[in-house]
């Protein structure tokens, strides 16, 4: 197993300077962000050749990446457009991102798996069909129209939460926008684990586990349960950078000053540093999200071992 994680922290090694490559030649080619700082009036050639000089805009591209990448080994991400470094801006989204991602994941893991259960067991059944069936909406509603539709229902017209989440962006205030945010996904874990529990219970060691006089929740929790989970947490371990990295639509909706403002931010205005030193972060998470879940997988099969 040491082996096995020593092999796979050096194989991201090259992926990630890759990954940040490539983000950073997309960014760099978005428009040009001296063009934004100066607002609707065009810079004066002066003012535009010093504000190059002093963001490193006037070098070339290759050496403003290992410019960049050598300034993030030591921890500095570079200073936004308004003089405020991008590490400040990362102290302040970052944990409401991860509160919202937390509460995403809950709703996944528990309704999603819970769901995904019940009707894999009763497949065929008006459950089974009732379930799928709203699955089916929630992943054809584009996530701005749900939002939208419950901000206005249970924020505007009941009041029963605030249309707006403050500053501080408490747990109990990002109930409903974190539901927001993991709706298509809860969805999909939904019919994913149904997928994997119809189909593993036709297997020969859940028969072998019913033929032995096993509890029906013993055969369920302990021997279906837990090989029917791989592709699942597959697919929550990579949702994890997806539902931070792409927050920006309920971030918007509900006013949440997290990591998809500060990125819908970065892009409108241009502000190269800001946008690649969290896409960069959001690198690392996915990167370290695909380790946990291929060590995980060991722990729900005894059979999975790595050399």
């Amino acid at each position: 197993m040491g082996r096995y994680v020593v092999r796979r922290l050096l194989q991201m090694i090259p992926v990630f300077i890759g990954a940040t490559l490539l983000i950073f030649l997309m960014v760099n080619v978005m428009g040009d962000p001296v063009a934004g700082l100066c607002g609707d009036r065009e810079c004066d050639p002066a003012t535009a050749a010093q504000l190059r000089h002093e963001f490193g805009l006037d070098q070339p591209v290759w050496q403003q990446y290992l410019t960049y990448m050598g300034n993030v080994f030591t921890g500095d991400f570079g200073t936004a457009f308004n003089g405020q470094p991008v590490t400040e801006l990362m102290g302040t989204a970052f944990p409401v991102t991860i509160r919202l991602t937390i509460i995403a994941i809950l709703f996944e893991i528990v309704v999603g798996i819970v769901l995904g259960v019940v009707t894999g067991l009763r497949r065929g059944r008006p459950i089974d069909t009732g379930v799928l069936l709203l699955t089916l909406v929630v992943i054809s509603v584009p996530t701005f129209v749900t939002g939208l539709i419950l901000q206005l229902l249970l924020g505007v017209k009941w009041g029963w939460i605030d249309p707006a989440v403050s500053s501080d962006a408490l747990f109990g205030e990002l109930i409903v926008p974190g539901l927001v945010l993991a709706s298509v996904s809860l969805a999909y874990v939904t019919r994913l684990t149904r997928t994997s529990i119809a189909e593993n219970r036709r297997s020969d060691y859940v028969r072998t586990a019913i033929a032995k006089g096993l509890p029906r929740h013993r055969v369920i929790t302990r021997h279906l349960l837990r090989n029917s989970l791989i592709p699942v947490v597959t697919f929550i371990g990579t949702d994890i950078g997806a539902l931070m990295g792409g927050a920006i639509v309920t971030e918007r909706i509900f006013n949440i000053h997290g990591v998809g403002y500060q990125l819908y931010q970065g892009i409108l205005r241009q502000n190269t540093q800001t946008v690649v030193g969290f896409v960069t972060v959001l690198v690392l998470v996915f990167l370290v999200a695909n380790l946990l879940v291929d060590l995980l997988y060991a722990v729900l099969d005894p059979r999975i071992r790595y050399a």
